[in-house]
């Protein structure tokens, strides 16, 4: 079976699945290691912004996969933020860590993964040039999008 099917047969038959949860599952639970799902989901973030950060320093085209992550798991967060919270000041808090941080960051990470971030432009002509005396700068090789830079 092609993976198209099977990822449209599954999100089809979540959507019955949705319906059984919203009916059987309690809308309130003690959580065992509740610090264990939040550190874990922080840390979690936490990797992928410093990974999405040092590929993307390196010219490596992975950084668009790294931000699809982590703008999913800041989006998730953001959402499980606010939707847990006790209300008054701790849904204060969870709704502007969200608009202030977690959705502005996700955003961010969206438009790396997607490609969309400006980057600086170089004329090709002026690169490996110098005016002034001393040794000339290499020129680099030019990132194409889709593919591993190469080192030479």
């Amino acid at each position: 079976m092609r993976p198209e099917w099977v990822l449209l047969v599954s999100g089809a038959a979540l959507v019955p699945w949705l319906y059984v949860l919203a009916r059987t599952v309690p809308s309130t639970a003690l959580v065992g290691r509740w610090n264990a799902a939040w550190v874990g989901l922080d840390a979690l973030e936490a990797l992928g912004l410093l990974s999405t950060a040092a590929l993307r320093r390196r010219g490596d085209d992975r950084h668009r996969l790294t931000a699809a992550a982590t703008a999913a798991l800041l989006v998730v967060d953001a959402w499980w933020d606010t939707v847990t919270a006790a209300p008054g000041g701790a849904l204060v808090s969870a709704v502007a860590m969200a608009v202030c941080a977690e959705l502005p960051l996700a955003a961010l990470c969206t438009a790396l993964a997607l490609g969309r971030e400006r980057r600086p432009v170089t004329d090709a002509t002026t690169v490996g040039t110098t005016t002034a005396p001393g040794p000339a700068v290499a020129p680099r090789t030019p990132i194409t999008p889709g593919r591993r830079p190469t080192r030479e």
